[in-house]
C-alpha cells in the first residue's frame, strides 16, 4: 500500500470535514513577522508564577504518576465548591463531576454518549466552531440557531421554537459566547428554560468563559429551577485562570450521564495530565483566585477602549458584556467576511477572524480578541482606521 491509496479508507465524516476558520487565518500570516494578531482566543498573561512554582515543587516531588479517571478528589472537592460559591449550583464531587483533558473533551464525550444517529443537536450561531463539527462526528446533525445583533446575539424563545423539530435532543448553550461577547441574564434564561422543559431536551451549557463578564455576574443556566437534572454543566481553567496550555476542563452534571462518560474518558485518556491538575487546584486558592481577578479587571479597561475604538473608526459594534471578543460589523463596507478579513491582513498586517467561520449567521462580522496589550490594541485600531479609507 503506498501513502497515494490511503485516503480511501478515511470515512466520509472526516472526508467531509472542513478545516476550522480560524486556522486558515493564522496559516495564512504564519511567513509575516509584521503581523498584529486579534484572532486568537488566549489570554495573553502567563499562568500566574504561584501557581507555576506549585507545579515546580510537585514535579520535584515525583507526582508524575495517574490520577483517578475522573480527576483528583481534592480538585473536585474545589470545583465543586468554586461553583457553589460563585454560580450557585451545587455538585457532588465524587458522583456528578469528572477532569477532562480540557472542555473540549468534555463536549466530545458528552455528545458521543448522548447522540444516537440523525438526532438534531441545536446550536445558537453565532458560535464556537468546534460544536458542530464533533455533532457530526458522533452521528448528530447540528442545527444552528439564529441570534442576531439587534437582540444582542441572546437566544430567544422565537428563534429556538423556530428549530425545534421531532429530532431535536440537544441544545448547546455557550454564553458568555465565543465569538460574540453576549451574555444571558436570569430573565433570559426562564422562557428558554421553559422550553426546554415541554420539549424535553438534554442540555449542554459551555460556561468557560464565566468568570469573564462586566457589569453582570455569569448566570448559570443550571441553577435554574428544574434545569441541574437535565444539564451538563462544561467549564475549565483556560480562557479566566491564563491556562490554555495545561489542558484542564471538567463537566458537571446527572450522575448517570458522568458515569457514561467516563467509560469513553478512561478507554481513551485514562485521565487529565496530573501536573495540570496541580495546577488547577493551586489556582483555586486565595491568591490563584485574586490572580484571576486582577486578569479580569485588565480584560474590562481594554474592552472598553477597544470598542470604543471601533466605533470611532466606523465599525458599529454591540456592547460585549462577556469573553474577550469584540464582533464588529463590516457590512457597510460591500465586502463579505471573508474578503474583509483576508484584506485586511495582506493590506495592513491585522488579523482577525471572518465571522463566517462561526456559522452562517456570522456573516458580515468579523471578530477580535482584545486579550492582547493595550498597545497593541491602538495599533490594530489606527491600521484598521488606514485600511477603512480604502475600501
Amino acid at each position: 500500500m503506498t501513502t497515494s491509496t490511503i485516503g480511501q479508507f478515511l470515512t466520509p465524516s472526516i472526508q467531509q470535514m472542513q478545516p476550522s476558520g480560524i486556522r486558515k487565518f493564522f496559516d495564512y500570516s504564519s511567513e509575516r513577522t509584521d503581523i498584529i494578531s486579534l484572532g486568537i482566543g488566549e489570554p495573553d498573561f502567563p499562568t500566574p508564577r504561584l501557581v507555576r512554582e506549585a507545579c515546580v515543587r510537585a514535579l520535584e516531588e515525583g507526582r508524575t504518576t495517574y490520577t483517578h479517571n475522573a480527576g483528583l478528589p481534592e480538585l473536585r472537592e474545589s470545583i465543586a465548591e468554586y461553583l457553589h460559591t460563585n454560580f450557585n449550583v451545587h455538585y457532588n464531587p465524587a458522583h456528578e463531576m469528572m477532569v477532562t483533558i480540557g472542555s473540549s473533551e468534555a463536549l466530545d464525550l458528552a455528545l458521543r454518549v448522548l447522540i444516537n444517529e440523525g438526532d438534531e443537536i441545536l446550536v445558537p450561531a453565532p458560535c464556537y466552531v468546534s460544536y458542530s463539527p464533533i455533532t457530526n462526528l458522533g452521528g448528530g446533525v447540528a442545527v444552528e440557531v439564529e441570534t442576531f445583533a439587534q437582540d444582542h446575539f441572546k437566544l430567544t424563545p422565537a428563534s429556538l421554537l423556530a428549530s425545534l423539530t421531532p429530532r431535536s435532543k440537544v441544545l448547546i448553550l455557550s454564553y458568555p459566547s465565543n465569538p460574540t461577547g453576549a451574555i444571558m441574564t436570569y430573565e433570559d434564561w426562564l422562557p428558554i428554560a421553559k422550553i426546554v422543559e415541554e420539549h424535553n431536551l438534554v442540555v449542554i451549557t459551555d460556561e468557560v468563559y464565566a468568570e469573564l463578564t462586566y457589569g453582570q455576574k455569569h448566570v448559570s443556566f443550571a441553577s435554574l429551577p428544574g434545569m441541574k437534572e437535565r444539564t451538563l454543566l462544561l467549564s475549565g481553567f483556560s480562557k479566566a485562570f491564563a491556562m490554555t496550555g495545561w489542558r484542564i476542563g471538567y463537566a458537571c452534571g446527572p450522575e448517570e450521564l458522568i458515569q457514561a462518560m467516563l467509560k469513553i474518558h478512561q478507554y481513551t485518556v485514562m485521565c487529565a495530565p496530573i501536573l495540570g491538575q496541580i495546577a488547577a487546584l493551586e489556582s483555586l486558592k486565595p491568591h490563584g483566585l485574586a490572580a484571576k481577578d486582577e486578569m479580569m479587571a485588565s480584560y474590562n479597561a481594554r474592552r472598553i477602549s477597544f470598542v470604543q475604538g471601533l466605533r470611532q473608526i466606523g465599525l458599529q459594534c454591540h456592547e460585549p458584556l462577556g469573553s474577550f471578543f469584540a464582533f464588529p460589523s463590516i457590512a457597510h463596507t460591500g465586502l463579505n467576511s471573508e474578503q474583509f478579513a483576508q484584506r485586511l491582513l495582506q493590506e495592513v498586517g491585522v488579523l482577525a477572524v471572518p465571522g463566517t467561520a462561526f456559522g452562517k449567521g456570522g456573516e458580515g462580522f468579523i471578530r477580535c480578541s482584545y486579550a492582547t496589550s493595550s498597545v497593541q490594541l491602538d495599533e490594530a485600531l489606527e491600521r484598521m482606521r488606514q485600511f477603512l479609507q480604502t475600501v
